[in-house]
């Protein structure tokens, strides 16, 4: 797929992806635009205004989080199935959150910044195909069961402060999948669906660096400010975060991706 022609920045391109609602056309614009920006066809430059919301598919029907049905035991092909989806509909956000990053905040950032982040959405708009796939060789697909609509709920807090987004998107909400993934894979292995474990060893292997990209560049803005950035991030998980930060921690990765006990322990509940 190639972008139309009066796409020529790296901001209209991020707009584009976000104003594309339904699933496959939304991979084939994550996929375009990093192709384009990694082949030098996109300008530097920000002028186009980022959705305060993205455009949303047909399906799945999206509902308050305490409305969500529960999955049951992971035992079950049906709550299996179910889990997929829910991962798949993460996943699914996460592009628009990663192209929203980089159109919303990319002009108060070297280039190298958009570089990162295009490769982030470019590795979530895979991990989506990747469980969208899963669901269909299941029998089923993704929209097929309702989803959580406070994914986005993130991105609207943050939507007016780089660092914000950064402490939030990155180092606290991806961090947590770092935290709770390995046990979902023993989960999907115990039940013998070890094609699913292979998926999500595969995104909990990217997930480590997509934290070590937000931790980075929250230590690069930090610093360019004089900021000590472990206590920068916690008045700003304090501030924005709308939950607690709860153990046990997989620290291992969180080291592995920069983000050490310094940033986190003390908020820990």
């Amino acid at each position: 797929m190639t972008l139309p022609t009066h796409i020529d920045t790296v901001g209209a391109a991020c707009a584009h992806v976000l104003m594309t609602p339904e699933p496959p056309a939304k991979l084939m614009a994550a996929r375009a635009v990093a192709r384009a920006w990694r082949l030098g066809r996109l300008a530097h430059r920000f002028e186009a205004a980022m959705p305060d919301v993205p455009a949303r598919p047909a399906a799945p029907t999206l509902l308050p989080p305490n409305q969500m049905p529960r999955r049951g035991r992971i035992g079950s092909e049906r709550s299996r199935i179910a889990m997929i989806h829910a991962l798949a509909h993460i996943e699914f956000v996460a592009i628009d959150l990663a192209f929203d990053l980089i159109g919303r905040f990319g002009g108060e950032f070297p280039a190298a910044f958009t570089d990162e982040w295009m490769r982030v959405g470019a590795d979530e708009a895979m991990h989506f195909a990747l469980l969208d796939r899963r669901l269909r060789q299941m029998g089923s697909h993704y929209g097929a069961l309702p989803a959580h609509d406070g994914l986005w709920d993130a991105a609207r807090e943050t939507a007016g402060d780089a660092l914000a987004r950064l402490a939030i998107v990155p180092m606290v909400l991806e961090a947590r999948a770092l935290d709770i993934t390995p046990a979902t894979v023993t989960r999907f292995e115990g039940a013998g669906d070890h094609v699913t474990g292979r998926i999500l060893r595969r995104i909990v292997d990217d997930e480590i660096r997509h934290v070590a990209a937000g931790t980075g560049w929250f230590n690069w803005a930090t610093n360019g400010r004089g900021l000590d950035a472990p206590q920068c991030y916690q008045i700003l998980v304090k501030r924005h975060f709308r939950g607690s930060l709860k153990p046990p921690f997989n620290d291992s990765a969180r080291r592995q991706a920069g983000l050490t006990e310094d940033f986190y322990a003390a908020l820990a509940s």
